[in-house]
């Protein structure tokens, strides 16, 4: 297929729902005891949503949503740091749109922007190169953050900024790894899991080799996906044709965009600049070892936690918020007791309800009007 509309053809993805149903049965599952098959990648989580793929499929599937949200995950401590970088004199802090409303223990960073710093969104971090070269006078501070999908574009603009020399540039690295994540998440007992939906866009970067733990160590089934409803759809049937003939393997339903070597630019990019620590703190899954990057000492000059001192300290989430089960699979947005009242994408108590690609915030956009149907009528 070459165009977006085939990839959401309505008979083609009627007849993988009857495909799906059919092999759901062959396989004993009920609706009391569903498959239940998670998609780590908040892409997922919002096309899901979006394309109401939750409400068509047959009830012997639940899908659990993942920590692939990078928003979603920031514990509120680093936020904090982040608007202690703004709160310096002569510093512009400069970050992606999604984070701008994150909220921090005390406020968020559109708040600390609304009372006087100078916190800019930006759309990539080299924009952020080019406002330290209008600014040289200022101290430029890149907020960073996500998956190994947004990694690379930082590296390569840390090896941009020493190339040119500039020395009012700098990045508050919070960049964090997906494969440290999936353990954690693997080794909760809280959390049964009969198969995964493997993330799309961190997988064009590190490939699908990475995820063959999962198949060998936890005999748990991964099928990498695309975003449209056909792939999401086709990787539910590979998944379930896996289980059926008693199979346990890393496949790649998204072989237009992901190979399993990965990207070696990108990887090469981060391997320079980047070195792996000890331990970093996810919302909701706490500390988890070998979880995150930092910045190497060779380029500790454009290092953010080097050049400034941080509060540096772990603060709980709100008492009423319950993202960091949501994060972990264990809970479902409208079971959270503030999710639609309290909390909503205007005012969010929590992350997940600030990005798009957090849960209830595509459950807020596209699902909640279906859920109160349902609950109405005595389904859950």
């Amino acid at each position: 297929m070459k165009y977006v509309d085939e990839f959401r053809d309505p008979q083609k993805a009627k007849a993988l729902l009857r495909e799906i149903q059919t092999l759901t049965t062959q396989f004993g599952k009920t609706a009391s005891q569903p498959l239940k098959v998670m998609e780590v990648c908040g892409g997922h989580t919002h096309s899901i949503f979006k394309y109401g793929l939750e409400e068509i499929l047959p009830d012997t599937i639940e899908l659990i949503h993942g920590p692939g949200c990078p928003v979603c995950v920031m514990p509120r401590g680093r936020l904090d740091d982040a608007i202690a970088i703004a709160d310096y004199p002569n510093v512009i802090l400069t970050t992606f749109g999604d984070a701008m409303r994150v909220p921090g223990s005390q406020k968020s960073l559109l708040q600390a922007k609304a009372v006087g710093a100078d916190i800019r969104m930006v759309y990539s971090p080299l924009d952020s190169l080019q406002i330290a070269k209008d600014n040289p006078d200022k101290e430029v501070v890149f907020f960073g953050l996500g998956f190994e999908t947004t990694a690379p574009s930082t590296a390569l603009t840390i090896l941009q900024a020493d190339a040119e020399g500039l020395q009012n540039f700098s990045m508050f690295c919070n960049h964090v790894l997906v494969i440290p994540a999936l353990q954690a998440l693997l080794d909760n007992p809280d959390l049964q899991l009969d198969a995964f939906i493997g993330p799309g866009h961190v997988s064009m970067v590190i490939g699908t080799e990475p995820y063959h733990f999962i198949a060998q160590q936890y005999q748990k089934p991964l099928v990498v996906s695309g975003f449209e409803p056909l792939d999401i759809l086709q990787s539910l049937w590979m998944i379930l044709q896996q289980l059926i003939q008693g199979r346990c393997e890393v496949e790649n339903q998204y072989d237009r965009i992901v190979k399993p070597e990965g990207n070696s630019v990108a990887l090469n990019a981060m391997n320079t600049v980047f070195e792996v620590r000890q331990k970093f703190e996810w919302r909701g899954l706490g500390d988890i070892p070998n979880s995150g990057f930092k910045i190497r000492p060779k380029y500790a000059q454009f290092d953010a936690e080097v050049k400034f001192t941080l509060p540096n300290r772990q603060v709980a989430d709100h008492k009423a918020c319950q993202c960091g089960e949501i994060l972990k699979g264990v809970m479902k947005p409208w079971q959270c007791k503030v999710f639609g009242t309290a909390c909503t994408p205007e005012n969010p108590i929590g992350t997940c309800m600030v990005s798009s690609e957090g849960a209830c915030a595509a459950y807020y956009k596209y699902g909640r009007l279906s859920k109160v149907a349902k609950t109405a009528v005595g389904i859950n």
